[in-house]
Formats: C-alpha cells, structure tokens, sequence
C-alpha cells in the first residue's frame, strides 16, 4: 500500500504532491540530513523504535552540515513523523525525515540557502528477505573505502554522504554479493554501505570504534542488549583478516536489523550461517521492537499516543 500523505513543511499534503523544485540545492549538491527510522505494530498499536533518538540525530546532522537554525523544534518533528504514520494508516512501515536546502544557495554557502523539512512513510516488512534472516548474506570488502573524518562528516547522516555507499553496494552486488565491507582510511574495518558490524570470537562480540564509522542508534540498541544478556562487547579497531577466522559475523541497522554474514571475500564464516549468538541477539531484538521486552519499554513510541505539539492538518487532494 502506497503512502496517502507525506509531511511537508508543517503540513499533511497528499504525496503525490509532496516535490521540489527542479533548482533546489539538494538535488544538486547533496546537501540534506536524513534518518531512517522503523514503525513496528504492537499490542499496543503501531509504535516507533527510538524515535526520539533518531530525531535528535537527525537535527544533530543538521547542525554537522553548517545549518544555524531549523524551521520546526525537535518535539514538532516527533509529533509530525507519528502523525505521518496515524493519517497513512500504517502500522509496519519505514519513517524518512529529511531535512534539505532547499532555495538559494548555489554559491556554494549553507547560510545563503533557505531550509526545508519532509517526513514521509511507507510499508516496509523486511530489507533483505526471510532467506537472509535466516541464513545470512554473502559480503566482500569494498574497493572503495569509507569515507576520511575530515573529508566528510562521518557522525552525521548527511545525503551525499551515501554516493559511497551507492558506489560500493553496486560494486559488490555486479559481482554477486549481497553486502559490501567497507575499509577505513587506515585499512580496518569501518562498516557497511548502511550498517555496522560485528564479530564473535570465542564467545566474545567486537565492533570497531566508533572513529569513522556512523554512530548507529541499532548498533546501540544491540550492545545495550548484548551486555544485558550477558556478553562481554569489546570497540577495537578490526582487520579484515579478523573477519575471516571469526565463529559469527553479522550487521545491523534500522532497514537490516540483525543479519549474519555467512560468507566474506568466498571465505566461509563459521558454519556458514548465522550462529547461535546472531540468532540470540536477533531473537531478542524482534521481541524488544515489538513491545514483548518491557524492560525496553521506553524505546518505543506509540504512534497513537497523545502528541506534544499541534498535529498537522492534512490538505485535501485538488
């Protein structure tokens, strides 16, 4: 089911109608913030994981890009992405706040731009499949490299950011793969083209450091859930050969969620599909996402809740 109404601005417009113009700086340069974010259905009714968090991620990205002021507060944006996903009548669907220059700007200064905000949703179930989930995905280590800290701002979710990422997934999956490793500038570990990673070996989790990699508020959610069954999660800086002598790799994110590499550079990993401590943590995770972990009660929002500011008013199609 395609979306009926998409946040534009302060306002529901139906999303037919929810465009830019053709001169918008964006478009052309890449100069917007972005979050993805995950609406699950629960006993309670649909409710979206971290939010909160998510939005706080995305003005901070804002703030990375050079923006000085926003157009609408943090609770506004809150308020506005449940109020997207309460008039589609969405319960399992993804939330895509952007916040984008929109007019202006073309000498190349984010102060000379004019500021623009959208929200929209859509139904999204799973990002790679039952067969993934279960088995896990093949991966191979990007010949591109993630990006320097000093070349592109690597904490914040910036939009040409991800010319990378589109570079090094294309890249992988012409040549078979389902996933590309992207290598840090000093030739370790970074992430994915849109998760981060983690190893177990001997019965202990690493992930590399959080230096050039994206901050992400799944992986939080996972290391927070791992130490609270009991493993032991160690930041280390990771070498690609580490990789490959691993019992179980797997990533996450917000679109992936938890998902086990069951092979990398046509070496197997493990047994060649997701281990017991990727299943756990797997297991876990859909259980806290669907409101059956109380003790992660707080990370969700429901979506009928009441808001904290005044819902948009949706714009009736012409």
């Amino acid at each position: 089911m395609e979306s009926q109404f998409t946040w534009m601005n302060g306002r529901l417009v139906p999303t037919a109608q929810a465009t830019v113009p053709f001169l918008t700086n964006a478009l052309h340069y890449g100069t917007a913030v972005f979050e993805g974010i995950r609406s699950y259905n629960t006993e309670r009714g649909p409710a979206i994981f971290r939010l909160r968090d998510h939005i706080q991620r995305l003005v901070n990205s804002a703030r990375v890009l050079g923006i000085k002021q926003l157009p609408f507060e943090l609770d506004v944006l809150i308020d506005a992405a449940k109020e997207t996903v309460r008039a589609n009548h969405f319960t399992d669907c993804y939330v895509r706040p952007l916040i984008y220059l929109s007019s202006g700007g073309f000498n190349l200064n984010v102060d000379f731009a004019s500021v623009g905000v959208g929200i929209a949703v859509w139904e999204w179930h799973q990002y790679m499949g039952p067969e993934a989930l279960a088995k896990g995905i093949r991966a191979n280590i990007s010949s591109f490299t993630r990006h320097h800290v000093n070349v592109m701002m690597t904490k914040a979710k910036i939009s040409g950011n991800y010319a990378n990422s589109f570079l090094a997934r294309t890249e992988s999956m012409r040549l078979g793969f389902d996933e590309a490793i992207m290598l840090d500038p000093l030739g370790n570990v970074a992430e994915c083209t849109g998760e981060n990673l983690f190893l177990v070996r001997g019965g202990k989790i690493y992930t590399p450091n959080v230096n050039t990699v994206l901050e992400g508020i799944t992986r939080d959610s996972l290391v927070t859930i791992a130490h609270d069954l009991g493993y032991e999660v160690i930041e280390m800086p990771l070498s690609r050969d580490q990789l490959y002598i691993a019992d179980e790799v797997f990533v996450c994110g917000t679109a992936a969620e938890v998902i086990g590499l069951r092979e990398i550079d046509f070496r197997t990993i493990g047994s060649g599909e997701s281990g017991p401590i990727t299943r756990h943590l797997q297991q876990v995770f859909h259980q806290v996402v669907r409101g059956q972990e109380p003790r992660y009660a707080e990370w969700l929002d429901a979506v009928n809740a009441p808001l904290m500011s005044q819902p948009a008013s949706a714009v009736p199609a012409e």
